[in-house]
């Protein structure tokens, strides 16, 4: 079967969850705003220029998932979705997804944001498979750790060769569809490359490889 893999913050959503999380938080009262709003631009910046220290960056994001229960996290995930997600799913994703079921494709989001942010959205998609960055989980709750391999850069591929060890499928005639220079290693793995509304490096790289450059919004 041929895999369509999706990144998804600016690709399947026309913005980024994680990003948008940390503002959710802010608004909700929930966290400090001025400290947390410095830390998550400063780390949302380090991100587009490729250079997020993913680590150090999931000890924050983490932070406010440790100190809740995970009933309270889900509370909170709903009215996030409500609010905030849904609005950033445009229809032309809903349609690509769609053409690629129609295809009879594995679906499979790959994506450097946390399963818990991730995972609902995946799920609205109606795709069955999500490979994201785990935090690790100790008596029931989240720490500020990340559990395995982060899935971002290089660590997307090793994360998809370890998901495909026990699988029927292979890489061969695989799409992957991304917005951003830290999904290089990826898209020069996949056989059908295609870049969604890139930034500036990886539109330039697009150009150069004669990938396509499609837009979802």
């Amino acid at each position: 079967m041929t895999l369509a893999l999706f990144d998804l913050d600016h690709t399947l959503l026309k913005g980024d969850s994680d990003y948008q999380w940390g503002q959710f938080l802010i608004r909700k009262g929930l966290v400090e705003p001025e400290q947390y709003e410095t830390a998550n631009l400063y780390f949302f910046e380090q991100y587009k220029q490729g250079t997020l220290d993913i680590y150090a960056y999931s000890a924050f994001a983490f932070e406010p998932l440790s100190e809740r229960s995970m009933a309270e996290l889900a509370v909170l995930h709903h009215e996030f979705m409500t609010d905030v997600v849904e609005p950033l799913i445009t229809d032309a994703a809903r349609q690509l997804v769609e053409y690629h079921r129609a295809q009879g494709h594995t679906l499979v989001v790959i994506t450097a944001t946390n399963s818990f942010i991730t995972r609902p959205i995946v799920e609205a998609f109606g795709i069955p498979h999500l490979l994201a960055t785990e935090p690790k989980v100790v008596d029931g709750r989240y720490t500020r750790e990340i559990d395995g391999i982060p899935c971002f850069q290089a660590g997307k591929v090793t994360r998809l060769q370890h998901w495909l060890e026990n699988r029927a499928e292979t890489l061969a005639g695989s799409y992957f569809y991304s917005d951003s220079r830290n999904d290089l290693p990826l898209l020069e793995m996949v056989d059908n490359p295609v870049t969604v509304d890139p930034d500036d490096t990886l539109r330039t790289i697009a150009q150069e490889k004669g990938w396509p450059i499609i837009s979802l919004r």
